[in-house]
């Protein structure tokens, strides 16, 4: 296993309680607090990345390569 941080964006819920949206993920989740929201979304980012590794594990056998892109300075404040 590896550790590893995501950034995630916590609001209030128009309908009242939280929602917070994981930034570099398609993950999102919502709880009536501030605490159960972001321990929600830790629990959601990690069955995220689960099912990933289950789906790239059934994958052909292949190089994993990183590449470095240039993003607008506003998405990195």
């Amino acid at each position: 296993m590896v550790t590893r941080s995501y950034t995630v964006v916590l609001g209030a819920a128009e309908e009242g309680g939280f929602i917070v949206k994981c930034v570099e993920l398609p993950v999102a989740s919502q709880s009536e607090t501030r605490e159960e929201a972001l321990k929600n979304i830790k629990e959601a980012i990690e069955g995220y990345l689960e099912a990933k590794a289950e789906l790239l594990g059934k994958r052909g056998k292949g190089e994993m390569v990183e590449v470095a892109v240039e993003a607008p300075s506003t998405l990195m404040a």
